[in-house]
């Protein structure tokens, strides 16, 4: 049975039913990631003791009848409980494409989470998985001894500067973010980064005072000149820490402050009694890029990252392709009528 809940308590009552979720998964960080004119939901599927919830964001496609779903930025997918190694999901895939039709739904796209259980079960044989790349995890159940043993020799000199010349702080009130909100966009501009990843001053603040999910913003400050001179922000929830944003202002990148703050986060997490923290992948989740390889120095404990693509309609689908000129058909993206909105 389908159910579909859109209510923040609603949502936040589903999401205690399960063991395991994410920062992206709940109801905060949804509203915060949405567009204005964009809906929310949290599909809630039961089958006797199997549930299963897919949040989404549903979106208009302009001047017709359809929609379209997508997940938030990050790590969402479905989560599950009472899945068995002999789980069949032929009912659920049924109902959830009865849903998605009745709804005028043609199309959903999803990033799946690494540290989820039996996301990629709970989708077999619904629209395609592809697996985009890999993300780094430092594994928090180790030591603190054996996590930085695992890293690369060169990121150990780094942070070991890094800590001679820095002192580190916590955002405490808005004067705080807004300094950090500073440094993420002259960061941004320096890597000449795509207008999507430069967000308005309410998303910071939002994220920041959500009680659905913990955000923490590292400052590292320079001892010489008692300035604050980069930023982190991490998200905590259950057993996760998610890296989310970093900054570090251009005359202090020789510092290289950033490693120690997602050093220090490590420190922190660990002792506070975490299980993963995630560092996500490289640009696109791509493991050929710099920034992959950064990343990759603090740890080579790499999850497979996959998306999920469906087409739910496929006349609609193909239609709509045409009705916006798109004729690069070998293109990656999804759903590709979108393609000219990038």
């Amino acid at each position: 049975m389908i159910q579909v809940i859109s209510k923040k308590d609603d949502w936040d009552s589903f999401l205690l039913d399960f063991d395991e979720y994410d920062t992206y998964h709940t109801f905060d960080y949804h509203k915060i990631a949405k567009q204005e004119e964009d809906s929310i939901i949290f599909i809630k599927y039961t089958e006797g003791d199997i549930t299963i919830g897919l949040p989404l964001i549903i979106r208009e496609i302009n001047n017709t009848i359809y929609k379209d779903a997508t997940s938030v930025y990050g790590y969402g997918g479905p989560l599950s409980k009472g899945i068995s190694k002999n789980f069949d999901n032929k009912n659920f895939v049924k109902e959830l494409l009865n849903y998605f039709n009745d709804n005028n739904i043609i199309s959903v796209f999803s990033r799946l989470n690494p540290y989820i259980s039996n996301q990629k079960k709970v989708l077999d044989n619904l629209g395609s998985l592809s697996m985009l790349g890999q993300v780094v995890n430092i594994d928090l159940t180790l030591d603190k001894t054996k996590q930085r043993q695992n890293y690369q020799r060169r990121l150990k000199n780094h942070v070991n500067k890094s800590r001679r010349n820095c002192n580190i702080s916590e955002a405490r009130n808005t004067n705080d973010i807004n300094n950090f909100i500073k440094i993420y966009k002259e960061n941004m501009t320096r890597v000449n980064a795509h207008e999507s990843y430069y967000f308005e001053e309410d998303y910071f603040i939002n994220l920041y005072n959500s009680k659905d999910f913990e955000t923490d913003i590292l400052f590292a400050q320079d001892n010489e000149s008692e300035s604050i001179i980069a930023g982190a922000m991490f998200f905590k929830v259950n057993n996760i820490v998610q890296y989310h944003l970093s900054g570090t202002k251009n005359e202090f990148l020789n510092l290289m402050p950033t490693k120690l703050l997602i050093d220090e986060m490590r420190i922190r997490s660990t002792d506070a009694g975490y299980k993963f923290l995630n560092l996500g992948g490289g640009l696109g989740a791509s493991d050929d890029d710099s920034l992959f390889w950064f990343k990759s120095s603090f740890s080579k404990d790499f999850h497979s990252f996959y998306l999920w693509k469906l087409i739910v309609d496929q006349n609609a689908y193909d239609n709509m392709c045409d009705i916006m000129q798109i004729k690069n058909q070998n293109s990656s993206y999804f759903p590709l009528y979108r393609l000219k909105e990038y």
